[in-house]
């Protein structure tokens, strides 16, 4: 079947770009998830705090990020900071910021998840709000954001084939530049699903694992 010797002949011929390729799109995604998750943190606090403007402008900002398409926020985050930040950055950056809303709202349900009145009986010890949140709250809300965080990072792993769209050698680019190449499509197409599906089915069967440990601590 030449469909499938082609496969196995891009497979070994281009084997480094697509290693690099996957690679791009690994350190794209933790970039996103990790500093994301820092961003995304302070603004679920924000947004539970007790102070009303910090906690509006936390809500815009997720609402914002979370209701209009990634591909838009990518180009006009791009062509605002490339210049500055150049293409790989720039790109991260647009990721991490939209990544943030999501990671918000699931640090803002795992602590909702937290009986209400573990932190009335902290309040009532003579604890302060914020010391209660750090040392009480959150640590229990951990249970429920660290699978969800797991879930975002998969997330955002099928995101970067967005990243393409700037040619900053993704797997998506890894595309584009074999197809220039051998000009063929369809061939590549398949090699680069089956590198995303066993990065994602790898990752989703480690949170499970993951849920199944904190499940039983």
């Amino acid at each position: 079947n030449v469909f499938i010797e082609n496969i196995i002949k891009l497979i070994i011929k281009y084997f480094p770009i697509f290693l690099e390729g996957t690679s791009v799109t690994i350190v794209l995604a933790l970039i996103a998830v990790f500093f994301g998750t820092i961003l995304g943190s302070l603004l679920a606090f924000a947004k539970i705090s007790n102070n009303k403007i910090l906690s509006k402008i936390a809500s815009i900002y997720i609402e914002v990020f979370r209701g209009i398409p990634l591909l838009l926020q990518l180009w006009v985050i791009y062509l605002l900071t490339y210049s500055t930040l150049g293409k790989f950055i720039a790109v991260s950056f647009a990721l991490l910021l939209n990544s943030a809303a999501y990671v918000a709202e699931i640090v803002r349900s795992g602590i909702d998840a937290v009986d209400v009145g573990q932190m009335e009986a902290a309040r009532s010890l003579g604890l302060s709000r914020s010391f209660s949140m750090r040392k009480i709250i959150f640590p229990q809300a951990i249970k429920n954001i660290l699978p969800a965080l797991g879930n975002e990072f998969v997330a955002v792993i099928k995101e970067t084939s967005l990243a393409s769209v700037f040619y900053i050698g993704d797997l998506m680019t890894v595309k584009n530049t074999i197809t220039t190449l051998t000009y063929l499509s369809l061939e590549p197409y398949i090699i680069i699903g089956c590198i995303y599906l066993f990065l994602t089915f790898t990752i989703s069967k480690l949170i499970k694992r993951l849920e199944v440990e904190l499940n039983n601590d």
